[in-house]
């Protein structure tokens, strides 16, 4: 799925990376436990999160993420940004919560990190 898809399923706002829109994602994974990113992760899944901390900019890039997408509404500050932006990743902020955005990837064809039918 390419990431102008995520943007236009989840109405999201993209915060950077606007020029890697067209980029495919083939997995997603939904956490706000970044330690349970680092334990299971296992492709380059795109991630999807509540937390908004630098701590997430620093998981997505030891785990080769490109893309995070920052649930319920939450925005995080122009220096978490701007971490982002030195690295190249995608950011997105959608108002939908973290089951909801995770579903609404699901239902058009985006699968776990594994790939795997649940």
């Amino acid at each position: 799925m390419k990431l102008s898809m995520v943007k236009e399923l989840l109405n999201a706002d993209v915060l950077t990376g606007e020029e890697f829109l067209d980029k495919e994602v083939n997995s997603a994974w939904g956490c706000d436990l970044m330690s349970d990113v680092l334990a299971f992760v296992k492709e380059k899944p795109l991630l999807l999160t509540g937390l908004i901390n630098p701590q997430v900019i620093r998981t997505a890039e030891m785990m080769d993420i490109e893309t995070i997408v920052f649930v319920r509404g939450k925005t995080p500050d122009d220096s978490i940004v701007g971490m982002a932006k030195m690295k190249n990743m995608t950011i997105m902020s959608t108002k939908y919560p973290l089951f909801d955005a995770c579903g609404l990837l699901y239902s058009n064809g985006l699968r776990n990190n594994q790939g795997e039918e649940l």
